[in-house]
């Protein structure tokens, strides 16, 4: 049976023409609250969509530390690749999702769901301040290593240095995550229906460095990446699995 074709994605928008005093109010509850009921609904919803349509399997999900601050750096494909690698975890996982997302009426059920915004295209302190929040009391925060997402198929060839910068700045343990499948999803336009295949790689964590240098940062976020590759072809080679 032939692979299934891409469906060609639109391209990005990646200004946002809104100052940053339009998302203060967005970075304040994520750094000060919980994620509240709207993440359990939101989850119950999510993970139903994935058992049924997409018949989501896990490996190794306890390899996630059950307390503490943890870093989950998945491959990234999907819009959905976020409630993909939750679907296992009993933890709230915190994620940045691009600003332009944040409006009505879409902006209340992700701030209250633990989302919060980052501008791209500038140098955003603010959402870094609002993860490093997150971190600080011991929470799960998401963050894709790729930035965006992979438009080829295959996870991009290098990563973006801010995972490493977070890394760093936190000394959080850091799980690499290969999600598999997840770049056909936009085919459920045409009826089809990818299985996604989510494997959890082992914990590993950075000596905390409270100023790192941009060469750092970039050494941090290709060593992190490394392991989600290593997971990712581990995955995908014929006749074999990740263990």
């Amino acid at each position: 049976m032939s692979e299934p074709e891409l469906v060609e994605l639109k391209e990005q928008q990646y200004k946002d023409a809104r100052t940053k005093e339009d998302f203060d109010r967005f970075h304040e509850r994520t750094r000060t609250r919980e994620p509240d009921f709207i993440y359990e609904v939101v989850r119950i919803l999510t993970s139903l969509m994935g058992w049924v349509f997409f018949r989501v399997s896990n490996t190794h999900a306890e390899r996630v530390p059950a307390v503490g601050p943890v870093i989950l750096a998945p491959n990234h494909f999907s819009f959905l690749d976020h409630f993909f690698l939750g679907v296992a975890l009993r933890r709230k996982v915190h994620f940045m999702a691009k600003s332009q997302l944040f409006k009505p009426p879409m902006q209340f059920i992700y701030t209250h769901g633990g989302v919060f915004p980052v501008r791209r295209g500038v140098a955003d302190q603010d959402a870094f301040t609002t993860a490093l929040a997150v971190l600080d009391r011991g929470d799960t925060m998401a963050m894709y290593a790729e930035g965006g997402r992979s438009r080829t198929g295959e996870p991009a060839k290098k990563a973006k240095r801010g995972i490493g910068r977070l890394a760093l700045q936190s000394g959080a343990p850091v799980v690499p995550i290969a999600i598999v499948g997840s770049s056909h999803v936009r085919n459920w336009k045409r009826g089809q229906f990818p299985k996604i295949r989510v494997y959890y790689g082992d914990p590993f964590a950075y000596e905390r460095v409270e100023a790192p240098t941009r060469g750092q940062e970039q050494a941090v976020a290709d060593a992190i990446f490394a392991e989600v590759r290593k997971l990712y072809e581990a995955a995908t080679k014929p006749g074999s699995a990740a263990s």
